[in-house]
C-alpha cells in the first residue's frame, strides 16, 4: 500500500463495497441529527435577527416579537405538513427538484435545483461562519481569525461526511441532541421560574435603545411604515424554515420503510425547532432583552450615556442562559457551549443534501457526472468536496461576517418552497382525475387543501423577502441562482450534443481502406523492439520506425545499429532543427493521414511501466503530451506499448497483497472461509 492509499485510509477509513450500502443507510434516531441540525441550529440566530430588526424602531416595538413568532411558526407548520406529503409521494430522494420537474417541466427543476444549490452553499457558510464567531468570542487569540477558523472547520466536515454519512451521522448525534436537552431544558427552566415570579432579567435589560433616525420610534411609524418594519423582522426570522427541505432529498438514507421513517422525522423536527423558537422569543420579551445590530451599538445607552467601546453584546441565548442560570454557572456554559458546536455541525445537513442532489442532477445531465460517483465510502464525494470548495471561497469573500452573509440567505430555499408546494398540487390533480376510489380521492384532496396552504404562506413570504433583503444583499443569491441556472443549461446541452454525436450509424461499421503504423523509435532497446513486435502483430499496410533527430550524432549510432542489427523494418529520420520532439511527428502524421483521407495512422509509443510514485517523475513525460496533440489529430490512433521494469513489480505485489488481506466482517459476508486459508497475505 503507497503512502497515498495509507493517507487516505487513515482520512477515510476502509473501502466499502457496494452491497454493503444497506449498512449505511439511518435509523430515525441518527437520521434527526444528521438532516435536522440546520433547522433546529436556526433558532441560535433566527431570533437575534427578530430583534435586530424590531430594535430599529426602538425597544416598544419588541411587543411584536411573539406574534412574529406565532407567524414564523405557523409558516414552519404549514411547510412541514406540506413535506410529509411530498415524502410520501417522491421517496426517490429527488425532492423539490423531482417534484417540479416531473410537475412543471425541466425548466422550473433546474430553477429549484440552482436555488437549492445556492441555500446549502450559504447553508454551510453562514453556520459555519457564526460558530466561528461564537469560537473567537470565547477565546480572544482566534479574534480577526474568524475566517481561517471557518474554513478550517469546513473541511474537517468535509473530511468526517467522506468516511461515509453513517459515520458522520453518529459523531454528529451527540451534540445535536445535547443541544435540544440544553435549549429545551433552559427555557422550561424559564417558564418555571417565570411561573414562581423570580425569573431575572438579562445583563442587557437596563439598557435603553434608541430608534434609528431613518426609522423613527413605534408612535411616529405610519401604518404602512410599521408594516414594512414587521415584514422585515418576520422575513429574518423566517430563517427558522432553511433545511427543512433537507429530509424529503435525503429519504434514500432512511432504513425501510423511508418514505414513513422520513415524514415522521420531518414531524419530530417542526416539533423541536417551532417550540425551541417560540419559547427563546417569549423568554427573551419578559426578561427585558435590549439587542441591536452587532454594528450599531450606538443604538444603546445606559442611563442616557453611550456605551464605551468595551461593551461587548452577546447573543439572545447567551444573555438568557446566564439569567436563568444564575445560580447554576455550570448550566449557563453547557448551552452556550453546545450552542457554538451546534451551529458549524448544522452545516452537516447541507454535507448531506448537497451531494445527493448533485448525484440526481448528473443522472439527468445537468451537473458533471462525476458528482453521481460514490466514494470509497458510499458517500458522493466529489459532490463534498465541491461543497466544501464552494464554501470556503464564500466564507473567505465575505471573511466570515455572519451579518453580511445573513441578507443572502433563505431566498433560494423560498424559491424551491413555491415551486415544490405548485408542483405537488399538479401532482395530486393529475391523479385526481383517474382516481375512482373514494377514500383514495378523499386523501389527495386532503393533501392538495395542505400544499395549497403551503404554496400561500411561502408565496407571501418569499414577496416579503424579495421586498425586503433584494438590496440588502439578496441580489447577490439571485445572481448565483441564474448562474448555476445557465450553467446546467449548458452541461445539459453539451451531454445532448454529444450523446447525439455518438449515435451509432451504418457507416461506422466501414473498414479504413489502409493502416499506416508507425512505431516510435527514441533508441534500439528492448521496449522499442516489443513496440515493433506488436506492431507487427496487427499486419498494417505499411508499417516504418520513425526517429525525431535534434542530434546527428545520436541519429547517426542509430542508424548504424539499425543496419547492424539486420532490422527488416524501414527508420524514416525526421530532423528537428530547433530540438522540437512532438511537433515532427504530429506533422507527420496529419501528411499521411490528408495522403489518404480515408485511410488511419497507427502511432504506437513505447512507455516504460515503473512501480514508485517518484519514478514517474523520470519517464514518459514526452510520451504524455505527445500523447495529448495526437488525440486532436483526425484519423490518428494511438496505442501505449507497456515494458514492465523491475520496480513495477513492487506495485503489482502491493495489490496483490491488498486484494488478498482479510479484512473485519469478510467471514461473516462469506468472502473467506471460517479455516482462513482462502486467504493468505504474503510476507
Amino acid at each position: 500500500m503507497g503512502a497515498g492509499d495509507v493517507s487516505k485510509r487513515i482520512l477515510l477509513g476502509r473501502k466499502l463495497r457496494s452491497s454493503q450500502l444497506g449498512e449505511t443507510l439511518l435509523p430515525k434516531r441518527i437520521a434527526l441529527p444528521v438532516f435536522a441540525s440546520d433547522a433546529l441550529s436556526s433558532v441560535a440566530y433566527a431570533p437575534d435577527e427578530v430583534f435586530i430588526m424590531l430594535a430599529l424602531a426602538g425597544a416598544s416595538a419588541y411587543v411584536w416579537s411573539w406574534k412574529i413568532a406565532i407567524a414564523v411558526a405557523l409558516v414552519m407548520t404549514a411547510v412541514i405538513a406540506s413535506y410529509r406529503q411530498n415524502v410520501h409521494a417522491y421517496p426517490s430522494g429527488g425532492g423539490d427538484y423531482e417534484v417540479a420537474t416531473v410537475n412543471l417541466g425541466r425548466t422550473a427543476g433546474m430553477t429549484v435545483a440552482s436555488a437549492l444549490l445556492v441555500d446549502y452553499v450559504l447553508t454551510v457558510a453562514v453556520s459555519i461562519s457564526s460558530g466561528a464567531q461564537y469560537a473567537a468570542g470565547a477565546v480572544p487569540a482566534l479574534a480577526g481569525h474568524e475566517a481561517t477558523v471557518a474554513s478550517a472547520a469546513v473541511l474537517l466536515l468535509a473530511a468526517m461526511n467522506l468516511r461515509g454519512i453513517r459515520e458522520s451521522g453518529t459523531f454528529f448525534a451527540f451534540p445535536t441532541y445535547a443541544f435540544m436537552l440544553a435549549i429545551l431544558g433552559m427555557c422550561a427552566f424559564g417558564f418555571l421560574r417565570l411561573a414562581m415570579g423570580d425569573l431575572p432579567d438579562v445583563e442587557s435589560a437596563a439598557l435603553t435603545i434608541t430608534p434609528d433616525p431613518d426609522v423613527g420610534d413605534v408612535d411616529s411609524l405610519t401604518t404602512l411604515g410599521l408594516l414594512f418594519l414587521l415584514a422585515r423582522a418576520f422575513s429574518s426570522g423566517c430563517a427558522a424554515l432553511t433545511g427543512v427541505e433537507a429530509i424529503s432529498n435525503g429519504v434514500p438514507a432512511f432504513r425501510r420503510p423511508k418514505s414513513k421513517n422520513a415524514a415522521t422525522t420531518l414531524l419530530l423536527l417542526g416539533l423541536i425547532a417551532i417550540t425551541m423558537m417560540v419559547s427563546i422569543i417569549v423568554l427573551a420579551k419578559q426578561m427585558g432583552l435590549r439587542y441591536v445590530d452587532p454594528h450599531h451599538l450606538d443604538q444603546l445607552s445606559r442611563d442616557g450615556e453611550p456605551l464605551t467601546d468595551a461593551y461587548d453584546q452577546n447573543p439572545v441565548i447567551a444573555q438568557i442562559a446566564d439569567a436563568v442560570f444564575s445560580d447554576f454557572a455550570p448550566g449557563f456554559y453547557f448551552v452556550v457551549t453546545v450552542t457554538g458546536v451546534i451551529l458549524v455541525l448544522a452545516a452537516n445537513t447541507a454535507f448531506n443534501g448537497f451531494p445527493v442532489l448533485g448525484s440526481i442532477l448528473a443522472k439527468d445531465g445537468l451537473a458533471p457526472r462525476a458528482l453521481g460517483s460514490r466514494g470509497d465510502r458510499l458517500a458522493y464525494s466529489n459532490g463534498i468536496v465541491f461543497l466544501a470548495v464552494m464554501a470556503v471561497a464564500l466564507i473567505l469573500a465575505f471573511d466570515a461576517q455572519v451579518t453580511r452573509l445573513i441578507q443572502l440567505y433563505i431566498v433560494g430555499v423560498f424559491v424551491s418552497f413555491n415551486l415544490s408546494q405548485l408542483g405537488m398540487i399538479r401532482h395530486w390533480t393529475r391523479h385526481l382525475a383517474t382516481e375512482t376510489d373514494p377514500a383514495e380521492r378523499r386523501r389527495m384532496q386532503r393533501s392538495r387543501v395542505i400544499n395549497g396552504i403551503g404554496l400561500t404562506f411561502t408565496a407571501v413570504v418569499l414577496v416579503i423577502v424579495l421586498i425586503t433583503k433584494f438590496l440588502a444583499g439578496a441580489w447577490i443569491a439571485i445572481l448565483a441562482m441564474v448562474f448555476f441556472f445557465l450553467i446546467m443549461r449548458g452541461i445539459r446541452r453539451h451531454y445532448d450534443s454529444v450523446e447525439e454525436e455518438l449515435a451509432a450509424v451504418d457507416q461506422d461499421k466501414v473498414m479504413p481502406t489502409r493502416v499506416h503504423a508507425i512505431v516510435l523509435v527514441s533508441k534500439l532497446h528492448k521496449p522499442t523492439l516489443r513496440a515493433m513486435a506488436f506492431a507487427k502483430a496487427t499486419r498494417p499496410n505499411v508499417l516504418e520506425g520513425v526517429h525525431v533527430s535534434t542530434s546527428s550524432e545520436e541519429s547517426g549510432r542509430l542508424l548504424e545499429e539499425w543496419d547492424e542489427r539486420n532490422i527488416d523494418v524501414p527508420l524514416k529520420v525526421l530532423y528537428s532543427p530547433y530540438r522540437e520532439l512532438i511537433r515532427p511527428i504530429v506533422d507527420y502524421a496529419t501528411e499521411i493521414r490528408a495522403a489518404n483521407p480515408r485511410g488511419v495512422v497507427a502511432v504506437y509509443i513505447p512507455e516504460y511501466v515503473v512501480g514508485r510514485w517518484w519514478e514517474q517523475l523520470l519517464h514518459n513525460q514526452t510520451a504524455l503530451r505527445l500523447k495529448g496533440r495526437l488525440l486532436f489529430t483526425p484519423g490518428v490512433m494511438v496505442t501505449s506499448v507497456p515494458y514492465q521494469l523491475r520496480s513495477s513489480e513492487i506495485a503489482r505485489e502491493r495489490e496483490l497483497r491488498d486484494d488478498l488481506r482479510v479484512r473485519p466482517g469478510d467471514l461473516r459476508r462469506g468472502n473467506v472461509s471460517d479455516r482462513g486459508d482462502d486467504r493468505q497475505v504474503p510476507r
